[in-house]
């Protein structure tokens, strides 16, 4: 079969000549119609610069050096500005960025409108309007023609991914590239997404050049797999052979570091046992008033945290999990004291948090810090790293410059960031080593909590596997109680003793790792499992479980079990009452009906702990 995409022998580089840093070295791929090819590598492998490539979009300072683009057997880059525009019509690209990747101030079904007319000229605003009502309902957007009104801000970020994958497709493409589309969306939704690519392709025809940092998400994204490394492909095979028996170095490290979920695992902190509680949430709440769209005045009220209770304790690695929208980040504002809850109550070490005043509150600041998801947009671009890291200590009241130096170096050293860096800017420094930054900063006033919010999340597989090392030996040697903020349930499996998995504002389930994954009591808990990459055959089969749309609006919170609607197992019981926090064994709890049913015979109903 005649090649739809060909690259030959593609060099790209940066800067001038002798001292041009290559990119790209020596690249050369086929993807034929209807075929999904992966590639997958590090970070500054040269990915993005491959996706950008294959459609014709390098810009300044990057040059093509030498090489060839086919397209249907024609350059590309021969190519006129109208023969070009007709290309567009044939080739899609959706990047990592879902919502940054559209206007704010304009609704997404008529940006996606303007797009097509542009693209496809002669295309009526009915014509347009009707196909991109068709596709976002193809791409499983829930009520597809009232959402078409809606902006970007009121798209969660597995809509927004989708409603991007409808931008690509409304011009039916030959060729989809798709840029680490997933790495952004949690287990769930990249599993939906990953689905709906392969459906896609038998629907309308096209072949995607699926492009990520995670070798599991390849593996259930493709069937041929390249590997690159420093800008050259090292191997390429069947997805299934190459992780089977991986023939180059690089692609052994590769799958070296790719957690397993299901294998026994000694590395995890120790359990509970009668460790001292450290920080205790006891039916904490955050509701939020938001003004009503329409004219006539009034507010919604958003349930975006609901009565949740559990307890912290010193060593913990404790992991607060579920799809996006579902209150982790609300929480996590919560516990930081950022935000103060509606109701309920937040102890740290015996001491309500909402009451602290004055130096309490500043000793509060310096025993619980915050490493956030971002790791470029964290960092002033204009100030040193040895100053950012020293400003936690100004706040704190240090002023000896000798001492505030000696501490910041010694903090460097033990998260592995040169002391050369002291003075150096930002710029130029990898993801890893900006959160290297982040967590620098995070340790210099001496913490004894620290709170990861998606701290890994934009990393690629590499430095995720260095930097859970590095938490894992802070911890041993500081005796760190760590709260996992995530939707990475491999990193969970890997690091985290205990796990708290939420559902629309609610802990649905309560349990130390082991059990949660081998045996978990809650549908949504398996569920998310299923939905995990590996590289293992999965515990729970995606067919049986994965699920499909949306959460309820946390405007309007049904009746009974908030997860009827999407439960595969749902009964009679869960349309009118609401489960509460079952006892499953010991300190393991599920908030589900079929929980102390003759299913869990062992199991009895706790006292209400949630509502």
């Amino acid at each position: 079969m005649r090649a739809l995409l060909e690259l030959k022998n593609v060099s790209v580089s940066v800067g001038r000549s002798p001292n041009a840093k290559v990119i790209l070295d020596d690249v050369s791929l086929s993807l034929a119609p209807r075929e999904i090819v992966g590639v997958v590598g590090a970070s500054a492998a040269g990915k993005t610069v491959l996706s950008r490539v294959a459609v014709n979009w390098l810009e300044p300072p990057l040059v093509r050096r030498a090489g060839t683009v086919l397209f249907e057997g024609r350059d590309i880059y021969t190519m006129r500005e109208s023969e070009m525009r007709a290309l567009r019509q044939r080739v899609a690209y959706v990047g990592a960025n879902p919502m940054g990747a559209l206007d704010p101030t304009l609704p997404v079904g008529t940006q996606i409108v303007e797009k097509m007319r542009t693209v496809v000229p002669g295309t009526s605003r009915k014509e347009a309007e009707s196909r991109v009502i068709e596709l976002l309902d193809a791409v499983r957007i829930p009520s597809a023609r009232s959402r078409f009104h809606d902006y970007p801000s009121q798209f969660s970020g597995g809509m927004m991914q989708r409603a991007l994958l409808v931008d690509a497709l409304v011009t039916n493409p030959a060729l989809l590239v798709a840029d680490n589309v997933t790495q952004p969306l949690d287990v769930t939704v990249a599993a939906q997404v990953i689905r709906l690519i392969k459906e896609l392709t038998d629907k309308f025809d096209t072949a995607v050049l699926f492009i990520s940092s995670s070798l599991p998400m390849v593996r259930e994204a493709s069937s041929r797999t390249l590997v690159i490394d420093r800008g050259r492909i090292v191997e390429e095979r069947a997805t299934d052979a190459l992780i089977q028996q991986p023939a180059h170095s690089y692609t052994r490290e590769l799958v070296a570091q790719t957690p397993k979920i299901w294998q026994p695992t000694e590395e995890l902190p120790s359990p509970a046992g009668d460790r001292e509680v450290v920080l205790s949430l006891r039916d904490a709440s955050q509701t939020y008033r938001v003004k009503k769209r329409s004219g006539l005045g009034g507010v919604n009220l958003v349930r975006a945290v609901r009565n949740v209770t559990f307890d912290v304790r010193r060593g913990d690695s404790f992991a607060i999990v579920g799809e996006s929208g579902c209150g982790k980040s609300t929480l996590m504002r919560l516990l930081s004291r950022l935000e103060l809850p509606s109701s309920g109550q937040i102890l740290c070490e015996g001491k309500d948090i909402a009451a602290l005043r004055g130096k309490e509150l500043l000793a509060f600041r310096a025993q619980l810090q915050m490493v956030l998801q971002d790791p470029f947009g964290s960092l002033p671009p204009r100030t040193s790293i040895g100053r950012m890291i020293e400003e936690p200590l100004r706040t704190h009241g240090w002023r000896d410059k000798a001492k505030m130096r000696e501490r910041v170096l010694k903090v460097m050293g033990e998260v592995g960031l040169s002391p050369d860096l002291y003075g150096e800017l930002p710029l130029g420094l990898s993801a890893g080593q900006r959160q290297r930054v982040n967590v620098a900063r995070a340790l210099v006033l001496e913490p004894t909590i620290l709170i990861m919010d998606e701290t890994l999340s934009a990393l690629d597989q590499s430095e995720q596997f260095k930097l859970l090392d590095l938490f894992q030996r802070l911890q041993r040697e500081y005796n760190l109680t760590y709260i996992f903020i995530s939707h990475d349930l491999a990193m969970v499996r890997k690091v985290c003793n205990r796990v708290a998995v939420m559902y629309l504002g609610e802990v649905f389930e309560l349990a130390n790792n082991e059990r949660l994954f081998f045996d978990p009591g809650h549908p949504y808990t398996k569920a998310l499992l299923s939905a995990m990459p590996t590289l293992e055959e999965k515990r729970y089969k995606p067919e049986e479980y994965l699920l499909e749309g949306e959460p309820p609006s946390p405007l309007n919170i049904p009746e009974g079990c908030t997860f009827k609607s999407r439960c595969p197992r749902v009964m009679d019981i869960c349309n009118g009452v609401h489960p509460l926090l079952n006892v499953r064994a010991g300190e393991d709890f599920a908030a589900c009906h079929l929980v102390g049913t003759p299913e869990h015979p062992d199991a009895a109903v706790s006292e209400r702990q949630t509502a």
